[in-house]
């Protein structure tokens, strides 16, 4: 009941506080928020990106075929992939996992009661491969069981998760467990996702947001202290960390978001890994991308509803600035609807003048300012990550729609999803269902 109350206050907070801003002050105030809050996130964004790598990342050794690092003592590290009708792509992703630099691997293949041929398959699969052990569910029981499962079977301290449809590079478990072994405060390393589907001009788009958005987030993250959320396509974790945290929440639709936190609030650290590669598939159709962000952003949702404890413990004061970026964003996303309302009334009905929105096109200098920070982000994320992915300049030509299409889909699924989580009485067991996996894998 208390839990409800809080996120009920934290709702009006947040409903609020564009209100009030524009009842204290003016339109033009709200305006100014509106349009400079992403240009100083961008600002944030760059300065942390180009940190880690200028202090930590340019320093490290990479090319494709250079040898990858051996892990101290040699230790069995196990690969948990948790899938559901994933009959399509889950051969290649084994195969993969099972074909890594490092040998001392097993995989864990977990069926989450597939109704497809899932499961035959990876009855094929172990019968040709003795390093693959399968769990098979009767019931979906969702993402977060399978992975605990998957965990509770394995039989290393190291367990690296991936997803259904993921591609790990032969690479790829050197990399993420070599901070594991060689740092014990270390709970987590999140990988490096690299986009596969790449048919429609939503694929390609995606190719420059996992760059310029949400690896350069990443790495900013890591600089400040604390990381919103491990990649739920490709994460090592350390089993003791998992451990305290009693594994991963069935309850929560994004599992990676809520562990993550999870970790960070029984102060463990977390690494971002980007020589961890791995290719996944997204999204490339409107109906799959609006279903997975629906699903992003009830589950950000989720998760600070379930942290808001921590604002009044001086002890998880490393998570403040989480929970306060995660906040500003999201009044963010409401004062852009109020603007757009206020402007639709202005049209229909006379506004007194402090409230009135003449119109909705950015001023020029306004404008050209956000252009010009958004082209320097993607500049930089590219220069960056480019070493990864040879031809990821290509994706600027792409990335310059991410405005149009991703902000206005990231701001409808915060408007329709954060008031619902807020005002819900219970959280009940969270179920995946099979998702877009894309149209056309690229070569």
């Amino acid at each position: 009941m208390i839990d409800r109350l809080i996120a009920f206050v934290v709702l009006c907070l947040v409903l609020g506080a564009p209100v009030g801003l524009l009842a204290t002050l003016t339109s033009d105030v709200l305006l100014n928020f509106v349009f400079f809050y992403p240009l100083f996130m961008s600002g944030i964004w760059i300065a942390g990106g180009l940190y880690f790598w200028f202090v930590w990342e340019r320093h490290w050794p990479w090319r494709p075929g250079l040898p990858t690092p051996w892990l101290k003592g040699s230790p069995l590290v196990s690969i948990i992939i948790p899938c559901h009708n994933e009959e399509a792509h889950a051969e290649e992703t084994i195969l993969a996992a099972l074909q890594q630099d490092y040998p001392h691997v097993e995989v864990v293949a977990v069926n989450d009661g597939s109704t497809d041929g899932t499961g035959d398959l990876f009855d094929r699969l172990t019968a040709e491969h003795p390093r693959l052990r399968v769990i098979h569910l009767a019931r979906n029981q969702g993402k977060a069981m399978a992975l605990r499962m998957g965990a509770l079977a394995s039989r290393s301290d190291y367990l690296v998760c991936i997803d259904g449809d993921a591609m790990l590079e032969p690479s790829a478990v050197s990399y993420l467990v070599a901070p594991l072994v060689n740092h014990p405060r270390v709970g987590a390393v999140t990988g490096n996702p690299r986009i596969r589907t790449r048919s429609t001009l939503i694929g390609r788009i995606q190719v420059g947001e996992f760059s310029s958005i949400i690896g350069l987030t990443k790495r900013a993250q890591r600089v400040y202290g604390q990381i919103y959320s491990v990649s739920g396509v490709v994460t090592a974790f350390r089993r003791e960390a998992l451990e305290e945290v009693d594994y991963w929440s069935v309850d929560m639709i994004t599992e990676d978001i809520d562990i993550t936190w999870k970790l960070q609030r029984k102060h463990w650290t977390i690494f971002f890994e980007p020589r961890a590669l791995c290719g996944v598939l997204m999204p490339e159709t409107l109906r799959g991308l609006w279903h997975q962000r629906q699903r992003w952003a009830q589950g950000g949702a989720e998760v600070l509803r379930k942290n808001l404890d921590c604002l009044g413990n001086w002890e998880q004061r490393r998570m403040w600035l989480l929970v306060l970026e995660y906040v500003l964003s999201t009044v963010w996303a409401f004062g852009v609807a109020l603007t757009v309302l206020l402007w639709l009334l202005g049209m229909i009905v006379p506004l007194p003048p402090s409230i009135h929105i003449p119109s909705l096109l950015i001023p020029s200098f306004t404008g050209m300012v956000l252009a010009l920070m958004c082209l320097l982000q993607f500049s930089v994320s590219v220069l960056i990550d480019r070493r990864y992915e040879p031809g990821l300049s290509n994706s600027l030509y792409w990335i310059v729609w991410y405005p149009f299409v991703y902000w206005l889909i990231s701001l409808c699924t915060t408007l329709t999803s954060f008031p619902k989580v807020m005002l819900r009485a219970r959280r009940r067991r969270a179920r995946w269902i099979s998702p877009d996996r894309g149209i056309k894998e690229s070569p």
